[in-house]
């Protein structure tokens, strides 16, 4: 195999490559990909052949046609927007169990628990109302009740909004859906 000046070659035995950089008898300096110059025996080297591929050449002008082309379709383009029906819109969903409340039981009475859920809720609605959301579902769980009659006591006393059981198939018997009319 023969060397030339300017030739990429790789280490047999080594994870170094580098071009040839001068030629000495049966030595070959080499200098790394990170600047470094070193001397190999000629048997201890690999000729790496470039690939030669056609590069892509482009022109100025069909860049410039291609641009225009999509500016065209970019003015063309209707912009259509489907918004989904709001009987299809998923509801909000806030999950009062206690868990899912606070980090640690461990010192709360009956009654923190029942504030905290309340509190919880309470918060909730009044965020849907500001947001303009339309419907939200408190899942509560069945339990002795204390929670969903306290529940319906806080949502009875708003005017614009309509509360029921929520989807039996899907969250049983343990939740309430909020129906949070829009005051135009």
């Amino acid at each position: 195999m023969e060397f030339r000046i300017g030739d990429i070659v790789q280490v047999i035995d080594d994870d170094i490559e580098g071009e040839i950089i001068e030629i000495l008898d049966s030595n070959i300096w080499i200098e790394t990909s990170d600047g470094f110059s070193m001397k190999f025996q000629l048997k201890d080297l690999v000729k790496i052949e470039k690939e030669t591929e056609p590069l892509l050449i482009v022109e100025k002008e069909t860049i410039a046609e291609a641009l225009q082309e999509k500016e065209h379709f970019r003015k063309n383009r209707k912009r259509t927007f489907s918004k989904k029906k709001e009987k299809q819109a998923p509801p909000m969903e806030v999950d009062l169990h206690i868990e899912k409340l606070v980090p640690y039981l461990k010192g709360l009475s009956n009654h923190d628990i029942l504030t905290k859920q309340i509190d919880t809720a309470r918060g909730q609605l009044e965020f849907a109302i500001r947001k303009r959301i339309q419907k939200i579902v408190f899942i509560h769980g069945v339990g002795e009740g204390v929670l969903k009659a306290e529940l319906e006591y806080l949502f009875s006393r708003y005017d614009n909004v309509k509360f029921y059981d929520a989807d039996y198939q899907r969250y049983g018997l343990g939740a309430t859906e909020v129906y949070i009319f829009q005051n135009s």
